[in-house]
């Protein structure tokens, strides 16, 4: 019904009120008898009424109100409406009946009909919304619903949705820890318990959905929420934002899936804005890699600051012209240039530093994939360790205030080529920045959730193939973190930099990635390991069981960032590394490439001296397993001796 056929209906229907009520309240002054000298002016009152009413209704917009939503709010004002009228009313009789004495109303009418118009009018609008109430109780199509908060967005939410008609989640109870709350009722549904309660509290209802309506609480205890939710059956939904409940926007619509980031369980890293703008703002800004999943978040989230000019540098055309086209609709008025360009070429890369003159730097360009840098590994060194050279002698050159490179924890102790390349481009950067007047800097974390190749979209398309999902190990664990929460550690480790500092986020506990592909599969709606399987494939070349942030001499201090940590350069020769990158470029252009893996591995093992090779961990792994089994059989033996010395004795 839109406005105007809903306001029609509206006035029809309280103008009936009105006369009625009038005309009622002359009725109850005589005791129901007519006494024409009063009566005759009856039609005139109730003529007034209805004019002033109306008038007093559009005035105060009582008129505009929902009024299936209404409370005691609607009720004050709508008695402050026919109050309002009643008197308006009065003033105009008393100024009539001094000049036309027979104009008699009597005072008693003023009442009645006050408080039969509110009685008639507010029952017409409270007895809507019951019978409204009654009709939309829980139907066929609804999904039993439990709302985790009793609390102010708990209430606004169970409010729309019970009286939504279009909703497909009915609340039926309330979870909440306050204690003072238990066993008592809030429109009409009750507060069970808190949240230990929850298994039983969904098996008692017969919940199909439950909706976490805590939009303040911290990350930390929106994860443990959900590791209880998740050992019942119902779905798990989640009111995020509590920005939007302090604006009085809450709404349906925002309740929304849980994700993969609201498991982490820790809250997201917040940046020094000030400090990212003193930087950034009015300077030519450089990012490599633009078009992958680090360098195009980056390039979102540096344009706000307003950089004076912003270079999209990446080797694959497609990727690139994407994020422009995307960058370019947002921020029209931003300078952007894109530039298809291999960070391998020198050359290139120079006429680039050269026409540009970038004064911050974002490497983000690199090979990430473990396994397939392990079956290519020359390109892993073309690419992570001369490529990353290239970029950083050219901000060194080219006078450029910061470099900032993204790295990986699997740089700490790597067992793959990956870790390993990335590790002496940290150690590159970190020896530039000893006689630089760049500071150079490095950025590591863990995994990126939704990053390209990363796990998550790779269990996700196993999710809608019906499954198996592989993981390699069961015990295998991964810290994870955000694209944004990334890309603002990055950008804030920019504004940190000093030169030659190793940046780590704190990025919470570890996670099982075990436990994330069966998370991920409860979150799309199938019963891990009935539904959908897990299995495990065993680890791949130069995979470990866990990720390291720290190498043993970098130890960690603090940063005025209470969430990032800054590891402490190493020591090695400059020298002694610019020589055994130079030694590894000639192994890379020789003829004979037959033994060129085995002598890049060798070459990375001498640079990193933790480096430890796909082959040499096999090894180890075959040997940690021959002890276990010598072991065994000694206590075998050692058990069978004790047993015949025994029989001996008897």
């Amino acid at each position: 019904m839109n406005y105007l056929t809903r306001l029609i209906s509206l006035s029809i229907l309280d103008s009936l009120i009105v006369a009625g009520a009038v005309i009622l309240s002359y009725f109850l002054r005589f005791d129901f008898h007519v006494v024409p000298q009063y009566f005759w002016l009856m039609p005139y009152v109730v003529a007034v009424h209805i004019f002033l009413i109306f008038a007093a209704f559009n005035w105060t917009k009582l008129y505009r109100r929902v009024w299936r939503y209404a409370s005691i709010g609607e009720l004050i004002s709508l008695i402050k409406a026919v109050t309002g009228a009643e008197v308006v009313f009065y003033a105009m009789q008393m100024t009539v009946q001094l000049q036309h004495r027979e104009f008699v109303v009597p005072r008693s009418i003023y009442l009645l009909s006050w408080a039969l118009i509110i009685l008639g009018i507010g029952g017409s609008r409270f007895g809507w919304r019951v019978f409204r109430d009654s009709y939309l109780k829980i139907q066929d199509y609804h999904r039993r619903t439990l709302v985790i908060g009793a609390g102010k967005a708990g209430v606004l939410i169970a409010k729309e949705l019970k009286h939504s008609s279009e909703a497909e989640l009915y609340p039926v109870a309330f979870v909440d820890d306050d204690r003072a709350k238990w066993d008592l009722q809030i429109m009409g549904m009750p507060v069970v318990g808190g949240r230990e309660q929850i298994p039983e509290v969904v098996e008692r209802f017969g919940i199909e959905k439950i909706v976490i309506a805590i939009p303040s609480t911290s990350k930390a205890e929106i994860s443990k929420i959900i590791d209880i939710c998740k050992t019942t059956k119902a779905k798990i939904k989640i009111l995020p934002r509590v920005t939007d409940l302090v604006k009085g926007n809450l709404s349906v619509n925002m309740i929304r899936e849980v994700r993969l980031e609201d498991l982490l369980g820790r809250d997201a890293v917040q940046v020094d804005l000030e400090g990212i703008a003193n930087y950034v703002t009015g300077q030519v800004v450089l990012v490599t890699g633009a078009g992958g999943s680090i360098g195009s978040e980056l390039c979102r989230q540096v344009l706000p600051f307003g950089p004076g000019k912003l270079l999209l540098l990446g080797h694959g055309e497609n990727s690139i012209f994407d994020i422009e086209h995307e960058l370019r609709k947002s921020y029209p008025d931003t300078f952007i240039e894109t530039l298809i360009a291999d960070i391998q070429d020198s050359i290139r890369l120079r006429e680039i530093f050269n026409s540009n003159r970038p004064s911050v730097i974002f490497h983000a360009a690199a090979h990430k994939h473990v396994p397939l840098m392990e079956r290519n590994p020359a390109e892993a060194v073309k690419n992570n360790i001369l490529g990353t050279r290239n970029v950083a002698d050219c901000a060194h050159e080219f006078g450029a205030l910061r470099f900032v490179m993204v790295s990986t924890d699997k740089a700490v102790n790597p067992t793959s080529i990956m870790g390993a390349t990335k590790r002496v481009a940290e150690m590159y950067i970190q020896g530039l920045a000893r006689t630089s007047g760049t500071k150079f800097v490095a950025v590591r974390f863990g995994n990126v959730l939704g990053s390209r190749g990363s796990v998550i979209p790779t269990f996700e398309r196993q999710i809608r193939e019906g499954g198996p999902v592989t993981v390699t190990h069961p015990d295998m664990v991964r810290y994870f973190m955000t694209i944004p929460e990334a890309v603002q550690l990055v950008i804030q480790a920019g504004a940190l930099a000093k030169g030659g500092e190793i940046f780590i986020l704190d990025m919470g506990k570890p996670v099982k990635i075990a436990d994330l592909a069966r998370d991920l599969i409860r979150l799309s709606g199938y019963v891990p390991d009935e539904d959908i399987k897990v299995v495990f494939t065993g680890i791949r070349p130069g995979e470990k069981l866990f990720e390291e942030i720290l190498t043993n001499e970098e130890g960690i201090s603090a940063t005025k960032h209470n969430r990032i940590y800054v590891g402490k350069p190493g020591d090695f020769s400059w020298d002694e590394l610019q020589f055994m990158v130079k030694k590894m470029e000639q192994v890379l252009i020789k003829k004979d490439i037959m033994d060129r893996p085995q002598e890049i591995r060798e070459l990375l093992a001498q640079i990193v001296p933790t480096y430890l090779d796909s082959t040499k961990r096999a090894a180890n792994e075959e040997l940690k397993y021959t002890l276990t089994e010598l072991a065994a059989g000694l206590r075998q033996e050692t058990k069978l001796a004790m047993i015949e010395a025994t029989q001996k004795e008897r």
